[in-house]
């Protein structure tokens, strides 16, 4: 019999990644409600989780990273790719590009389009507004005195600079800020840092709460399922160090394990298609469908151009003094490369001119390296990675067997449809236009990927696409908010589960279409806004 953990909780939070410490904080803010909050991984107690260009140590690490792999891609002539997802307080808002990106006003009046009451854009923003701490201070469209602190970045190059004046020779305006609802044109990505230091979830939410005596956390604890008695979520069953614990709540259960994560607990509670989970041996307590359906994820594909004549992180790296002096300048001034977000420079543009607003993002970067994980190359390079901000492809994701300790089947679909072979391609003739400009010309830039061998035809460009396309972690949409009347929809417009009650998805897993641009923010929103509702509803 699983024994029954200490204490009387009103609230049962899963995950304490980017979207659980915000929900945790916000709940017991009300000191009459008791909230346990479960993570699987551990405390963010090493180095690499605080200093920014750490994430190249933390990706592929099985102490801070899932290690998930998806399923061989046809749309990707066959590969497979790692998915980080982060395992530690914070979750992935702790290994991450630490880009403060919100996406376009159009996402979330889409969103509101489709039937979700207070999802448009002008509902969302107090929500951001709220959560921030941002170097703009308090605006009409920035917030100051909130968790989330958002920095400009605390270092430039001169490659970068010369990439943006290139798009801007394109045609491409320049913009101090992404985050106005309109994202289309040049600049640099805000960070999530104060001071030259990531800052996560965990550090701006999580942290400053866990000194009330009614939030407990829990780390290093893997959640099995959630317990439904009489069609009601009423607790969680869980697992540490080989004992198997239970934990009741009052109130509700929140899922904030993310689009993989809480699929899977979803699927072992019997809670998904019926024709998944009978094979394994799982007894239906509900076939909801969309449990698992409609993943959505940004892929990119990741250009390389080698450069002359102009420093890159490359051979900086592999100077032994200029790599010392990258640590000193950290340590005395909190600057420098160490404080690097794995992208700096961003463009959003069109991949062609009918499209309605952009439709793809560049993530520019002043070094090159075969995947994360591997050393960067010797030789000067940059990476111009474009991504389609709004794929059509959909995938899935679903457990494989009942135990916890088990990975996930997951199988993005990407380039599965004409639409988006057609962006991929035309993506990567958009990055040879702005790598072709005069102001580039003084570098000698040649294309090392795909190639200057790939041609510039739909079904060349579209190979080369499956070839160089990798993810940039951005799964969302496993458990989309809709209709009671849409077969698909696992969520209502308040995030309340459909078909059970008490049970409440608070991740990015809700999103109903993904956002245009990095999501860690939009998913921190998702979660600001959850939090409130659940207190309301709890009045």
């Amino acid at each position: 019999m699983p024994k029954q953990i200490e204490g009387d909780f009103d609230y049962i939070v899963v995950g304490a990644g980017t979207a659980g410490c915000i929900v945790a904080n916000r709940l017991s803010a009300d000191s009459r409600k008791r909230v346990l909050i479960l993570e699987a991984g551990g405390n963010d107690n090493w180095i690499w989780f605080h200093i920014p260009v750490g994430y190249l140590f933390a990706i592929g690490n099985p102490r801070s990273d899932w290690m998930f792999k998806t399923e061989p891609e046809a749309g990707l002539n066959g590969r497979a790719l790692a998915y980080p997802r982060g395992k530690v307080i914070g979750g992935s808002s702790a290994i991450n590009a630490m880009i403060s990106m919100r996406g376009q006003a159009a996402d979330y009046d889409h969103w509101r389009q489709l039937g979700l009451t207070g999802w448009g854009w002008s509902d969302v923003l107090p929500a951001f507004r709220r959560l921030e701490d941002h170097f703009l201070g308090n605006t009409e469209l920035h917030g100051a005195g909130g968790g989330w602190r958002i920095e400009e970045p605390r270092l430039s190059w001169q490659v970068l600079d010369a990439v943006g004046e290139a798009a801007h020779q394109m045609g491409i305006r320049k913009v101090s800020d992404f985050n106005t609802g309109d994202n289309e044109g040049i600049g640099y990505f805000h960070v999530n840092q104060k001071r030259g230091r990531r800052w996560s979830s965990a550090r701006g939410f999580l942290k400053p709460a866990l000194s009330r005596p009614n939030l407990r956390l829990e780390t290093t604890v893997l959640v099995d399922k959630l317990i439904v008695e009489n069609g009601r979520a009423v607790g969680v069953r869980f697992s540490r160090n080989g004992e198997t614990l239970e934990a009741r709540a009052r109130g509700e259960v929140i899922l904030c394990s993310g689009s993989v994560g809480s699929t899977q607990v979803l699927h072992r509670s019997g809670i998904g298609p019926r024709e998944w989970l009978a094979p394994l041996g799982i007894d239906t307590v509900l076939d909801r469908q969309g449990v698992g359906r409609n993943l959505q994820d940004h892929l990119q594909q990741r250009a390389i151009y080698t450069v002359e004549g102009v420093r890159t992180l490359n051979e900086t790296y592999y100077n032994l003094f200029r790599r010392g002096w990258m640590g000193v300048d950290y340590l005395f001034r909190r600057r420098g490369p160490l404080t690097m977000a794995p992208s700096q420079l961003g463009i959003f543009t069109r991949s062609d001119p009918h499209q309605e607003r952009a439709n793809i993002q560049f993530h520019v970067q002043p070094l090159s390296l075969d995947k994360f994980g591997e050393p960067l190359h010797r030789f000067p390079a940059i990476t111009i990675a474009a991504c389609n901000l709004r794929p059509t492809s959909r995938g899935t994701i679903r457990i494989t067997a009942s135990a916890p300790e088990q990975s996930p089947s997951i199988a993005p679909n990407y380039l599965a449809t004409p639409e988006d072979r057609q962006v991929a391609a035309d993506a990567i003739r958009v990055t040879r236009r702005i790598m072709a400009q005069p102001v580039l010309a003084k570098f000698h830039p040649q294309e090392y990927l795909p190639g200057p061998t790939v041609g510039d035809d739909d079904a060349s460009l579209a190979k080369a696409a499956g070839d160089i396309g990798t993810t940039i972690f951005h799964p969302v949409g496993t458990a989309k908010m809709g209709l009671a009347s849409d077969p698909m929809a696992v969520v209502d417009e308040r995030l309340r589960f459909h078909g059970i009650t008490g049970l409440r998805v608070v991740d990015a897993s809700v999103m109903p279409t993904i956002t245009s641009g990095n999501t860690n923010t939009p998913t921190a929103m998702i979660a600001e806004k959850g939090a409130a509702m659940i207190v309301e509803d709890g009045r």
